[in-house]
């Protein structure tokens, strides 16, 4: 199992081009396979992801994940391609569904029916990253053309995919998913099994699981518990959250966070790799110390 660090969605120095592109040096000297950058209501993570291409080297990068919905599918399919030039073959792209209150709130778009877009959407996007003439005709897309960066080859696709339906669409025409609020009890039996029956049945290759998760070496557990559940509250309303969390038995996102002494965590990483997560995402939390979680999670690459 790869182990990776996510970046873009706290607060303080990697909020600024020049702060990420340090972090992103950092953790390439710390020997970590991927770079995964969230993508909120900041810095545009493949843009941000591009810039940071340029100033490392041997890490991989990716984003976790751009919300389909603002971006036709030929644009990301550019965008994406342009990122993995800059990054000289770096580049996984993750994209996802978000959510119906960010969609229809901030963006002023329509969310009915996110499986059928997300199924249209793939049926153009997947083929076009992978530099394939692109001739289609949906119920709510349309497109024709061909997206041609001489700089980049093909580009690796992960779906955020959590549901029954959404599963089946990241294994039918991805190279995976990435997954967020997902416990280890989840991921063995609901997201894996799922996810490489319908990769199976569409004869790809064992699609890759990329599980987030939030992390931090603490010595005081109760109290590193009690700051998750407060700072990540808005994570356990949301639906689709929300169905991973129950899933899982757990109240709230400090239940599926792996927060507690290196014992511990090491326990915790090991279970991950024995119900065959390919790549863990840690997204190291504020309730410890960044640098001694970042080493702790190094020296089990």
């Amino acid at each position: 199992m790869k182990i990776g660090i996510n970046s873009g969605a706290a607060s303080g120095p990697e909020t600024t081009i020049d702060g990420l592109i340090e972090r992103a040096q950092s953790m390439e000297k710390l020997g970590f396979d991927c770079f995964w950058m969230a993508h909120m209501f900041g810095l545009d993570a493949m843009t941000a992801l591009a810039l940071v291409g340029q100033q490392t080297s041997t890490i991989k990068l990716g984003t976790a994940v751009v919300p389909s919905y603002p971006r036709h599918p030929l644009v990301m399919a550019q965008q994406a391609a342009t990122t993995n030039a800059a990054s000289k073959g770096r580049f996984t792209l993750g994209i996802g569904l978000s959510h119906k209150p960010i969609i229809e709130g901030m963006f002023g778009l329509g969310y009915s029916k996110p499986a059928r877009h997300m199924d249209e959407y793939l049926q153009i996007l997947a083929p076009a990253l992978n530099k394939e003439k692109v001739d289609f005709s949906g119920e709510r897309y349309k497109a024709r053309g061909q997206i041609a960066v001489p700089e980049s080859a093909s580009v690796p696709l992960v779906v955020a995919a959590l549901g029954d339906a959404m599963l089946k669409l990241a294994g039918t025409y991805a190279d995976g998913t990435i997954t967020w609020m997902t416990g280890p009890k989840t991921l063995e039996q609901h997201i894996i099994p799922k996810l490489r029956l319908a990769a199976e049945a569409a004869d790809r290759p064992l699609p890759r699981i990329v599980a987030g998760i939030p992390t931090a070496i603490v010595s005081d557990k109760d109290s590193a518990t009690a700051r998750i559940n407060k700072g990540m509250k808005m994570y356990g309303q949301l639906d689709s959250y929300r169905a991973m969390l129950d899933r899982e038995g757990a109240d709230g996102p400090a239940d599926i966070a792996f927060v507690g002494d290196e014992a511990e965590l090491r326990r915790k990483i090991q279970r991950l790799r024995d119900i065959g997560v390919s790549d863990l995402n840690c997204a190291i939390l504020g309730v410890g110390d960044h640098d001694t979680t970042a080493q702790f999670l190094a020296s089990e690459l």
